[in-house]
């Protein structure tokens, strides 16, 4: 077996899955829609729309069984996502890179496999649109074009979800409207003198809710702290989820010490919220603070100083020294 080489721009590569949006995303009809099409086309079991992220395959659709995840070594689109045309093996058994891959010689038992690499706008190539299939088969000129098609669909997606700057779940700004309304804060805020701090939250054991109740209800608790955040801060204070159960609040014409006291009053409005107990979790959350610094700091550096104070309130969370 040969796990797929990493690409010479990963590093451009992942800064661009990560700004898209697609990593946060998910149950996306659209991307159904064209799997389900995908297997009723080519009468294979199983089509799936994966993104590659650092370590992992993301299954983000799939018309038949599949695990959510597969480690990227392992993985055909690994491999897909390094070339620009289709990558087609019609019998996995001959192919000296699959032949002895764990999901050949092992379960499922792939023997099939034609992707088509999908990119994005700016041309980083982050997934595929891929079939499977448990028999070897070939795969014609004419199927290739289908599956061209499908795959021009699916990045017509990628781009509208890559467009779009509101989380789908919550509603408030997402990472990618965080970069955009975050570079014109702060000229600004340089233009005009004015402080601007960055608070970044963290929900505490929320792995934990996923997993003891569901993830409906975690969907419920990142609801729940978008709106306490809604309610405890400013209409002018930019509101983000930044991915998974990680928020950001950006405070407009605000000191470091005037964001601490807007955020003491979001823990009094959480703690008050727990208390009605309407759920069978609470919420806990870690957050850190960070006034940007004009002469000093530039974006990058700002993220990272607000995540490491975050960070260090959940050690002390969880009893770390």
């Amino acid at each position: 077996m040969k796990a797929p080489l990493i690409p010479v721009n990963e590093t451009e590569r992942m800064n661009a899955l990560r700004e898209s949006g697609l990593l946060e995303i998910d149950n996306y009809p659209a991307f159904d829609r064209l799997t389900r099409l995908a297997t009723r086309f080519f009468r294979v079991p199983l089509a799936m729309i994966t993104l590659v992220d650092d370590h992992a395959a993301i299954v983000k659709s799939a018309d038949g069984q599949v695990p959510a995840t597969q480690p990227r070594d392992l993985s055909f689109c690994g491999h897909t996502i390094l070339g620009d045309a289709p990558l087609v093996v019609s019998d996995t058994l001959l192919d000296e890179r699959f032949a002895d891959n764990p999901q050949v010689v092992g379960d499922p038992g792939v023997r099939f496999y034609a992707g088509f690499p999908l990119r994005l706008r700016d041309g980083a190539c982050v997934g595929s649109l891929c079939l499977i299939d448990y028999a070897p088969r070939e795969f014609t000129a004419a199927d290739v074009a289908v599956l061209a098609d499908l795959s021009a669909l699916a990045e017509d997606e990628f781009a509208a979800v890559s467009a779009a700057t509101t989380d789908e779940l919550t509603g408030l700004f997402n990472r990618r409207g965080f970069n955009q309304f975050a570079q014109f804060a702060l000229s600004v805020s340089q233009r005009r003198a004015e402080p601007l701090t960055l608070g970044w939250l963290d929900l505490d054991h929320f792995k934990t809710i996923n997993d003891r109740f569901g993830h409906q209800e975690g969907d419920k608790a990142l609801k729940a702290m978008a709106a306490l955040m809604r309610s405890s801060f400013r209409e002018a204070d930019l509101l983000v989820r930044f991915g998974g159960d990680e928020f950001a609040v950006l405070f407009a014409d605000t000191d470091e010490p005037g964001a601490w006291i807007a955020m003491q009053y979001l823990v009094e409005q959480t703690e008050k919220y727990n208390a009605r107990q309407l759920h069978p979790w609470s919420l806990q959350f870690s957050w850190g603070l960070s006034e940007f610094d004009h002469h000093r700091n530039d974006m990058q550096a700002w993220l990272k100083h607000a995540d490491a104070q975050m960070y260090a309130m959940k050690r002390q969370h969880h009893g770390e020294k």
